[in-house]
Formats: structure tokens, C-alpha cells, sequence
């Protein structure tokens, strides 16, 4: 069988979280595991690991933590993980270390050996303090900004590889720029991810999830599943999506390009060249599972549900379990299932549909599996299509991309020049249909 590379994600502590995040699904996979200790064991660690390892070729080899919060197991957990990944590594492969951590917990002797051991480290944070703790709470309720602030000042005092991880809500979405700047200017931060929250919910579940799946609210918390046509209060809409990725894109287009790097702005690049470098976006999916503590394997950190698991590496091998039929079936049902108006759309090499987690909306002709963000999406990737058309221009010519910011203040100049010598109840010169006076001649 030939090596399949995959980038699993694994779940040494489950859901069990030290936060208790109002629009946390995952909290409620603790239902999966009833009078489970929610710890991994050394068998499981060493499968996975070694099966790791073996499931791949030469070339780098990426052991990924998440959670829950995975910090919970303690230092020695990680460190037996290095060495046997170190020890058991074959000479072609290099191993890479990531884990993405709240940050609530680390401490210089946390930073110290994710400096030594070169971890990439993602941290969870919603933006300033006033937007972070709004939902980012403790388990007794209060915000945590202040804990993830002093862990993320031990990791940059070390040195640690760093990643934002950024979460993009209803109570956020409108503070695009902020935002940002938090990121770029006070946190020093210069790799950024933003992910939309989208809650699927049934008829059932509304009014529990309006309430926050966090422990502190008032009814059980029941098992999420990918299933319902309705999204959560606290979701970002499709519209609200796209405004808050072309606020950042259009300012880190004019002072940030090449020093500032940001997930969906890099894959969209990547797209130009028919790259699939984030499983989002690829017309199919399947090479994300999820590993939970004991050793069950799921297809994806989405679908940690029961339809969706796989079997236990301590049973069947990883590498089997990835290539076998009902994975590979997951996989390419994200193409299979693409609506006709995806099909026909003019974005769809940036996009292929989105994720299916997120595929509840009907098209306008009533076809079911539309993205909920479609909107968004397709006001976004027709925005900054030019721009990545200039980028794509500028690295077949041998340049960098960051010649785009020197284009865009060109492109303002323009712009500005031709808003002055229009009226202010004429078109906007942009071409966005709406008067001077309520566009850029707006005051």
C-alpha cells in the first residue's frame, strides 16, 4: 500500500478543559466516555506515535496535541512523546511538534521546552480583553484573558514559535481591525488564524445552545453532532464573515504583506497555483482524523461523533484505518455532495464548498448543502482576486508578493483622485454601486 501522508490531531486529554467557553461543542464529547479518567495512557501513546511514523514516508512527520485543553496531562506526558518520536524516527524523517494550548497554564519551564524541542504553539485568543473574555471563560465564569496574556509573554520571552488562533463570533465579528491590530501591535504576533463559529443546531437544541454549551449554564448539556439546519446565536453570519475578512486582508495588504502571515490569506495564495494546502478549501477532505485519548480514531475533529469513528489503533493500524473505505468515502463526499450552484460558481477554486460541517443552507434554488458562509465567502474571494492575481504575478516574475502593498498605494491614489472629481451623489468611481457620499467620499 502506498504511504499516505495525513496531519492527525490528537486529543490526549479528550474534551476535558480547564475553560469552559460558551460556544465550546466540543465540551460535550465527554459524553462519549462516561466514567473515563480522560487521560492517555502510555499504550496509546506509543501507538500512536510509532504507527505515526510508520504510516509515513521519509521527509517531515508532524505529531499534532489538541484538545480540550492538552496541557492538562503534564510536561512529562509531551516529553516521553519527543523521545520516542526522536528515538524511533527513521534518518529521512524530521519530526515536527505543534500544539494548540489556551495558554492558561504555561509557565517558563512549559516555554523552555517548547523552545528546546522547536514546538510550534498555537494560543486561543479572541482579541482584546473586552472581546476575549466575552465568551473564553473559567470554569467559575470569569474571563480569561489575563492567564492566556502571562502565557503568552512566557512563550515569546523564550522564544517559542507562535501561532494566533482567533475565533470569529457574533459578539467580534464587527471588530475586524481591532482585532488585527491587537494581534499585530500589542501582541507582536505575525502568524494569525481566524476561524468562523458556526453552531449547527437541530430544532431540539436551540434553546441550549442560545444558553452556551459551557458548563455554567442552566440545562444538561446534550452530545453535539454535525446535524440541523439552524445556527447558533453566537455564529457569525455569512455576510458578517466576509466583512471581517476583507477589513483585515485590505489592511494587511497596505502595511503587512511578507511580515504579517495569515492562514486564509496564504491558502487562497496557494489556490492560484493549485495548491490545496487547508482541508477547508480542498475539493475533498479526509486526511485530518482526530485521535481521542484512548486510542479511537475519528475522521475529523468536527465529527468526533459515533457515526463518524473509525476504530482504535490499538486494534487496527492508523495507516489502514486513514485509507480504509469509510474514510476515504468521508473524504470525497465533500466533492460528491457540492451543490450545482457551487459547481457553477465563479470562486470555486478558492472555496470547493467550504467545510461540511458548515453545509446546511439551501441555494437559491433550493438545493440542500450550501455553505452557511457563502455569502461571506463569495464576497470575500471576489475581493481580493485582483490583488492575489498581482501576488501570483509578482512570484512567476521571481519578486516578492509584497510589491503589493506599493500597487495598493497606487490603487489609493487613483481612487482618491477620481472620488474628488466626482460628485458626492454621483456612483462611487469603485464600482461599488452606492453614492460617493455613502462610500469613499463618505465624511
Amino acid at each position: 500500500m502506498d504511504q499516505r501522508t495525513f496531519h492527525l490531531l490528537a486529543k490526549p486529554t479528550g474534551a476535558t478543559c480547564n475553560l469552559d467557553c460558551s460556544y465550546c461543542f466540543f465540551l460535550s464529547k465527554e459524553q462519549l466516555y462516561p466514567g473515563s479518567r480522560f487521560r492517555m495512557d502510555d499504550a496509546v501513546l506509543e501507538a500512536w506515535v510509532r504507527q505515526l511514523l510508520e504510516a509515513h514516508p521519509d521527509g517531515d512527520v508532524v505529531l499534532a496535541w489538541q484538545g480540550g485543553e492538552p496541557t492538562l496531562m503534564g510536561l512529562p506526558h509531551f516529553e516521553k512523546a519527543v523521545s520516542l518520536a526522536e528515538s524511533g524516527r527513521r534518518p529521512g524523517q524530521r519530526v515536527l511538534y505543534t500544539i494548540q494550548t489556551n495558554a492558561t497554564r504555561l509557565d517558563d519551564d512549559w516555554a523552555r521546552f517548547f523552545h528546546d524541542n522547536a514546538f510550534l504553539v498555537g494560543v486561543s485568543l479572541d482579541g482584546p480583553r473586552e472581546l476575549h473574555d466575552r465568551h473564553r471563560l473559567t470554569k467559575g465564569g470569569s474571563g480569561s484573558f489575563d492567564q492566556v496574556r502571562a502565557g503568552w509573554d512566557h512563550l515569546q520571552r523564550h522564544g517559542v514559535q507562535t501561532n494566533i488562533l482567533c475565533t470569529v463570533h457574533n459578539d467580534n465579528a464587527a471588530h475586524a481591525l481591532p482585532i488585527y491590530r491587537f494581534f499585530r501591535d500589542d501582541l507582536g504576533a505575525r502568524h494569525l488564524q481566524f476561524i468562523p463559529v458556526v453552531e449547527r443546531v437541530t430544532d431540539d437544541q436551540a434553546a441550549r445552545a442560545a444558553e452556551g454549551w459551557g458548563s455554567t449554564a442552566g440545562a444538561p448539556r446534550p452530545l453535539y453532532t454535525q446535524a440541523g439546519h439552524r445556527a447558533a446565536p453566537r455564529s457569525v453570519s455569512g455576510p458578517a464573515w466576509g466583512r471581517f475578512l476583507i477589513a483585515v486582508f485590505d489592511e494587511w495588504l497596505r502595511h503587512d504583506v511578507g511580515s504579517v502571515f495569515v492562514q486564509a490569506f496564504d491558502v487562497a495564495l496557494a489556490a492560484r497555483f493549485g495548491r490545496h494546502e487547508l482541508c477547508i478549501h480542498a475539493p475533498t477532505c479526509g486526511d485530518a482524523p482526530a485521535l481521542e485519548h484512548n486510542g479511537d480514531l475519528y475522521s475529523c475533529d468536527h465529527y468526533v461523533e459515533p457515526g463518524h469513528r473509525l476504530g482504535n489503533i490499538l486494534d487496527t493500524p492508523l495507516a489502514d484505518l486513514v485509507a480504509g473505505p469509510a474514510q476515504r468515502a468521508f473524504g470525497r463526499a465533500k466533492q460528491d455532495s457540492l451543490p450545482g450552484q457551487c459547481r457553477r460558481c465563479d470562486v470555486l477554486a478558492y472555496c470547493q464548498g467550504g467545510c461540511p460541517k458548515d453545509r446546511f443552507a439551501t441555494t437559491s434554488d433550493g438545493e440542500p448543502g450550501l455553505n452557511h458562509l457563502c455569502e461571506g465567502y463569495l464576497a470575500f474571494f471576489r475581493h481580493i482576486d485582483p490583488w492575489l492575481a498581482f501576488m501570483a504575478g509578482e512570484l512567476g516574475a521571481g519578486r516578492a508578493p509584497a510589491g503589493a502593498m506599493a500597487e495598493a498605494a497606487r490603487h489609493d491614489a487613483r481612487l482618491a483622485a477620481a472620488v474628488a472629481a466626482t460628485s458626492r451623489n454621483g456612483p462611487c468611481p469603485c464600482g461599488s454601486g452606492r453614492k460617493v457620499k455613502h462610500c469613499h467620499g463618505r465624511r
